[in-house]
């Protein structure tokens, strides 16, 4: 007789690069998205949800750090076409606007939040999805809509919890570098990216590595040796300079951009539009406390044309070798005015600006601005599985008056077990009626909060006037629960 062969179980294994998340960490996401969103709101941007899946024309090749077409994504051929999960929010946009224009308002303000898809290499803290929440204005060549949003994402921080003095968002002008670089004689697209790519190391190496990586190449930490671009000195020196011309007030770095690029048109005609940007920030109150020109931001997307930003929590970290840094970027963008020109033929001018949901929650986290347990629901137990009905009538009325409940639907034999359950959901309440508590009319009420503060301290001389268990009217449960759900600990 034949041997049956049994069929492989599958792993039970997260794909690598991805992660899953649970009740806590959505519930906080969610959270900080809804004050985002509000923000977004009141500033009159509209929410919109757009496809998922895109066709690979439409995203087209804009992946960051990436000179090949289609690099980084996802993609897969159905039906003689060729599609891919985005990824970002603002190549959809630019499908959305291109195919809607004529049912949209000009200009067109929408804010969008949801997960995106890179096929990269993964790494510490770098997932291939992950979340990005996004605010644009398509149809504007106006700086003032680069300034509201330089405005709107110092608010956004702000009113997630991160306060003044531990955040920057940082704003330069693609357009004053293009005029840096073609006063120092590149031409050439290929060695303009080159040194593109080299500037945006400047916060990890400093003045001194940006410039061996312009020239003749440097050997970095782990003794590696890095090519150069193969700048001569001079050329080098005026990158650098334009580089380290951030350190003064708004006018005298202005003054000192001018000098730097010389007759360069396009130079000169962003160093006006950063001046439009800071004269209507300081009119809105904003001061370099929270927005300020830094030269040292470049971004890496290629279809930059202008005005480009990016905030950066300033507050002290210390990373996983026990050294001491700041936390880093969490939002960039800028002024992206040939994207839609992809779809229409026609030079659409755009910006926006994308914030960095996970690594945001991770600096929230960080700061303990949010607790890192979210209150679980009230449990209801169950002491007798005949009475099942009773235990989702309590359940009812305390979801009816706004307090989050359940019933516990598992073995009700053990009592422990019921506990050991509402500890792994971070319960805050647990209601008790037995039989007995059903004859009398009432209710026992365990205080779950406390009893862990109790059992912190081992004592219980301070907690005397708030007893951990206790029993109430019937009729008294939501106002009894409610009543120690509002006291806290």
């Amino acid at each position: 007789m034949t041997k049956k062969i049994s069929k492989l179980r599958p792993r039970a294994i997260t794909p690598k690069g991805f992660r899953d998340y649970f009740g806590a960490e959505v519930v906080r996401r969610d959270a900080m998205l809804r004050q985002v969103a509000d923000i977004y709101f009141r500033y009159g941007f509209e929410p919109l949800e757009s496809s998922a899946i895109e066709t690979v024309d439409a995203l087209g090749k804009f992946l960051p750090d990436t000179d090949q077409p289609n690099a980084g994504i996802f993609c897969w051929h159905e039906n003689n076409d060729w599609l891919a999960l985005r990824y970002d929010l603002t190549a959809p946009l630019a499908r959305v606007y291109a195919q809607y224009q004529n049912h949209l308002p000009t200009p067109y303000r929408r804010y969008s939040m949801g997960p995106v898809w890179r096929n990269e290499k993964p790494g510490i803290g770098r997932y291939r999805q992950f979340y990005q929440c996004d605010a644009d204005t398509v149809g504007s060549a106006s700086m003032a809509s680069d300034a509201e949003i330089c405005a709107m994402l110092a608010d956004a921080l702000e009113g997630v919890g991160i306060p003044k003095g531990e955040y920057q968002v940082k704003l330069n002008n693609r357009k004053i570098l293009n005029g840096v670089l073609a006063c120092a004689g590149l031409s050439e697209q290929a060695q303009r990216d080159h040194v593109l790519r080299t500037i945006d190391k400047f916060d990890k190496v400093g003045v001194d590595g940006v410039m061996q990586l312009l020239t003749s190449g440097r050997l970095d930490e782990s003794g590696a040796y890095i090519e150069g671009v193969g700048l001569r000195q001079s050329q080098a020196e005026a990158i650098i300079a334009f580089l380290t011309s951030g350190e003064c007030n708004p006018d005298q770095i202005l003054d000192e951009l001018r000098t730097i690029i010389g007759t360069s048109e396009v130079g000169q005609e962003g160093i006006d539009e950063l001046k439009k940007i800071t004269e209507l920030l300081d009119i809105q109150g904003y001061g370099p406390d929270q927005i300020r020109i830094d030269t040292t931001v470049v971004r890496g997307l290629g279809y930059y044309t202008g005005p480009v930003y990016e905030a950066e929590l300033t507050f002290d970290i210390t990373d996983e070798r026990g050294r001491q840094r700041q936390f880093g970027s969490v939002a960039g963008g800028g002024r992206y005015d040939n994207l839609v020109q992809r779809f229409t033929g026609q030079r659409i001018p755009a910006t926006g600006v994308s914030l960095g949901v996970d690594r945001l929650l991770t600096a929230l986290d960080i700061k303990s601005r949010r607790n890192s347990d979210i209150d679980g629901p009230v449990l209801v137990t169950v002491m007798d599985r005949e009475r099942m009905q009773d235990y989702q009538k309590m359940a009812v009325e305390l979801r009816n008056n706004g307090v989050r409940a359940e019933v516990y639907l598992g073995n009700p034999k053990s009592f422990g077990n019921q506990l050991k359950y509402a500890d792994r959901r971070n319960a805050p309440v647990a209601i008790i009626e037995g039989a007995d508590e059903k004859l009398r009319g009432i209710i026992q009420i365990k205080d779950l909060v406390l009893g862990k503060e109790i059992a912190k301290t081992a004592t219980v001389g301070e907690w005397r006037q708030r007893p951990a268990q206790f029993e109430v009217p019937r009729n008294e449960l939501v106002n009894s629960v409610k009543k120690i759900l509002e006291q806290g600990i």
